[in-house]
């Protein structure tokens, strides 16, 4: 069900790369009461929403001139702030936008986006 809406682009969906539940990112509150009433009409299905601590997410990839490796680096150094789209893609959970341009400065070998390419 969660991955139906987030297919649909209602939500993303990320699964960390340590832990076992979703997390569930939205631009606002609405997606989320969207997401939590569709749920309900079309799957019968109650939704309990906790906080996170992540305010940000970056897809990562290579930057220009770099390779796998480098997001290999950075992401074993953020091993706890990794998940994966529904894709598989790597991307990156920070807790503000401070620690995302820390990030940044810090791996200049790594491109962090805001949003992918859907093909």
């Amino acid at each position: 069900a969660l991955g139906g809406l987030a297919e649909e682009g209602v939500t993303q969906l990320f699964r960390p790369e340590m832990g076992s539940d979703f997390i569930v990112g939205a631009v606002g509150q609405l997606q989320f009461e969207v997401m939590a009433d569709r749920l309900g009409e079309e799957y019968g299905l109650e939704v309990i929403f906790e906080p996170s601590p992540f305010a940000e997410a970056r897809w990562i990839m290579p930057a220009p001139g770099a390779g796998p490796a480098d997001v290999e680096d950075f992401m074993s150094k953020y091993r706890g702030q990794m998940a994966r789209d529904l894709d598989q893609d790597p991307v990156f959970l920070a807790k503000s936008s401070w620690e995302t341009g820390y990030a940044t400065e810090r791996f200049p070998k790594v491109a962090f986006t805001r949003t992918k390419e859907r093909g």
